[in-house]
């Protein structure tokens, strides 16, 4: 994978809506010299004004600053002309009045960013049993799966489980999970980047056993969203660079067993959503601080293959509030997709690593590309800061059984899980690859 400088945002700059860059030791990505940089010019401007200023004279102090406007600030400034240059003499620069003068070389076009999207994951008996048989993830993922993974740059999954071996099983609940904390390789070993914790099964053993997942999953370097020490850590948001693109990352859920799971001014648990105030004014807070802000979200009921009504209504109300884009889990199964405003809501993709009697899986990949303005002062093109990248999603469905996820390669049997997924979504085609096309008046709303 490649490597992404990370960046974490504090409760504090949430509330004045500023961009606080802190480091992150939760990130295998992370960058030190980055960080210490930010936190460096942070402590220098004050962080009482609520801003962090980022300029291009961070890189005298000997770091690599990043404007907040995003992929196109990392392109190096062309170098001073030296008066040499534009002598007569000199031969590769002519000052005649036919000359066509010196030739600027083109920029290089922006390489899509391909972020990946999982349903849950569990660990479950069946999981562990043919990871132990095989000796490694490849008894759990096939090969197709695996390489899928490894050439994304970004992988995102619900983790349905806390890591510890603390706590008190919840009461009157009918299915209650939890791994050893040295299970977190396996995680690794599937090549997870981050996860949303905010579900009906992190607190299944209490808050003890939510701050070890929290500390295992820092110390494995995975990052987290949804949920922590109290209401605060629970709705601050994972900002990732990923090649040059800011993406956000929020967890919620609205599936929660009893009201004490939802996150208090100075006790664990989540960002609940059966009031999506909190929620939408997180997404609205974050917005301004990322190029595109994916909202990962809890909600559904079991086996369902069609969304309810709150499903539709708060995947709506994310997208109204600022959200690029709305991944569901719970239901375990898959449902459809649609695109709202222009962007795209993809109600549950099921369980992709559980060791359930649900086989149908599908991991769903969304490319990015940086939007160019039409031209610049200088007649070239330039990136439009105000304008959230193009998106383009692809699905990649699979099968699980006996705790092994492989993907679908057969023609036919493709055919018919893209079919299927047609028929449960609102009125989008997908093609032979698995492209998602959107209805024609969200793609005339793009192309705006």
């Amino acid at each position: 994978m490649k490597l992404h400088s990370i960046f974490s945002h504090t409760a504090t700059a949430l509330a004045l809506s500023a961009l606080l860059l802190s480091g992150c030791g939760s990130s295998r990505y992370h960058d030190p010299d980055l960080t210490a940089a930010f936190a460096a010019q942070e402590t220098a401007q004050g962080a009482a004004q609520g801003t962090v200023q980022e300029t291009a004279q961070g890189a005298a102090q000997g770091a690599t600053q990043e404007t907040t406007q995003g992929p196109g600030a990392n392109i190096p400034a062309a170098p001073e002309t030296s008066p040499e240059a534009d002598s007569p003499a000199n031969p590769e620069v002519s000052s005649g009045p036919d000359s066509p003068g010196p030739e600027i070389p083109a920029e290089a076009e922006p390489q899509p960013v391909r972020l990946l999207f999982s349903g849950d994951i569990y660990l479950s008996d069946h999981v562990l049993n043919a990871y132990d048989r095989a000796g490694d993830i490849s008894g759990v993922l096939d090969d197709g799966y695996r390489s899928l993974i490894g050439e994304a740059d970004y992988f995102a999954a619900n983790q349905e489980f806390p890591f510890s071996s603390r706590g008190q099983q919840a009461p009157d609940k009918q299915y209650t999970f939890r791994l050893p904390e040295s299970r977190v390789s396996l995680m690794n070993e599937i090549g997870v980047d981050l996860v949303t914790l905010a579900n009906n099964h992190a607190l299944d053993f209490g808050t003890d056993a939510l701050l070890d997942t929290v500390s295992t999953l820092d110390q494995a370097g995975i990052l987290h969203v949804g949920a922590g020490a109290d209401s605060e850590a629970a709705r601050q948001p994972a900002i990732v660079d990923v090649n040059g693109v800011r993406v956000g990352f929020i967890g919620a859920s609205r599936v929660i067993p009893v009201a004490s799971w939802t996150a208090g001014a100075s006790s664990p648990g989540m960002l609940t959503a059966y009031d999506p105030a909190l929620l939408v004014q997180t997404i609205q807070e974050t917005r301004p601080l990322c190029d595109y802000l994916v909202v990962l979200i809890h909600w559904g009921v079991e086996r369902a293959e069609m969304p309810v009504d709150h499903q539709t209504s708060l995947g709506r109300q994310c997208i109204d509030a600022g959200a690029d884009l709305v991944v569901g889990s719970h239901p375990h199964v898959l449902q459809g997709i649609e695109y709202y405003r222009g962007k795209p809501i993809v109600y549950s993709l099921g369980n992709f690593i559980f060791g359930s009697s649900i086989p149908r899986t599908a991991l769903l990949e969304v490319s990015l590309t940086p939007r160019e303005a039409s031209s610049d002062a200088s007649g070239g093109a330039s990136r439009d800061a105000n304008v959230s990248p193009d998106a383009s999603l692809t699905l990649h469905p699979g099968t699980s059984s006996g705790g092994f996820t492989r993907m679908v390669t057969e023609s036919v049997k493709k055919e018919e899980f893209f079919q299927y997924i047609e028929g449960i979504s609102f009125d989008i085609s997908i093609d032979k690859s698995g492209a998602v096309t959107p209805p024609s008046d969200t793609q005339e709303d793009l192309q705006k």
